[in-house]
């Protein structure tokens, strides 16, 4: 059994699902438009930056579900999977996917988007497991916070090594390790695996991919 990670936006989706959440509640008319598009705009060139606080991000990405039942949550979530997430799905992400659910090895998305947003979107791939930032939950509800360390950067090896060893794990224990990623973002990790992988990167994933040798593929277009 191998170990199979991959990163979520921009890998096995041809999007963005936290830039594309805020979109949509803004489109309902759930957050205002004039302050939240602008902002979201702002954190997602910063992100593809490298320069994305993730802190002050989560401040604003998780805010909106601490003023709305679960039950409304869950309900526009729905719609969020059927309106932007499903066309966002190729057939050769489902297909890289499949192949290594196929072959019996350990398949778990490691994202910085939240749980709230993600989990639905891991089920939809068919994946089990899912490591993600975890908002705060107190007597059912969120609270607008993050429960303990976010996965972002070092952060998804921070969190991927304790998810492991909770299962008498560690990476070096596995024949193979991959993890498929777009992002700049995502070279801590990238260089902890025996096998990185490089999907549709951005340019500086590119530069390092094609000076060490790493595989660079497309699931959504010409890579």
């Amino acid at each position: 059994m191998e170990l199979v990670l991959f990163d979520l936006d921009n890998t096995l989706l041809s999007g963005d699902s936290d830039y594309a959440w805020a979109q949509f509640l803004i489109e309902r008319g759930v957050l205002d438009r004039d302050i939240y598009e602008r902002a979201n705009d702002a954190f997602y060139e910063a992100y593809k930056a490298g320069t994305l606080n993730i802190h002050e991000f989560l401040m604003f990405q998780l805010k909106p579900l601490s003023q709305y039942p679960r039950a409304q949550l869950d309900a526009w979530h729905r719609e969020f999977m059927a309106e932007k997430i499903r066309p966002m799905i190729t057939p050769a992400a489902r297909k890289l996917v499949n192949d290594h659910l196929a072959a019996g090895n350990l398949c778990v998305i490691v994202t910085a988007t939240n749980s709230f947003v993600t989990g639905p979107i891991a089920r939809e791939f068919g994946i089990e497991h899912l490591i993600a930032t975890e908002p705060e939950v107190r007597d059912g509800a969120f609270t607008g916070g993050v429960s303990g360390t976010p996965s972002f950067r070092e952060g998804k090896i921070e969190r991927l090594e304790a998810w492991l060893a909770e299962r008498g794990r560690a990476i070096g224990d596995f024949p193979r390790s991959w993890f498929y990623s777009d992002s700049l973002n995502d070279l801590p990790l990238l260089e902890r695996v025996s096998n990185p992988v490089a999907v549709d990167p951005d340019d500086t994933l590119r530069r390092v991919a094609e000076e060490r040798g790493w595989p660079v593929i497309s699931l959504h277009g010409a890579s």
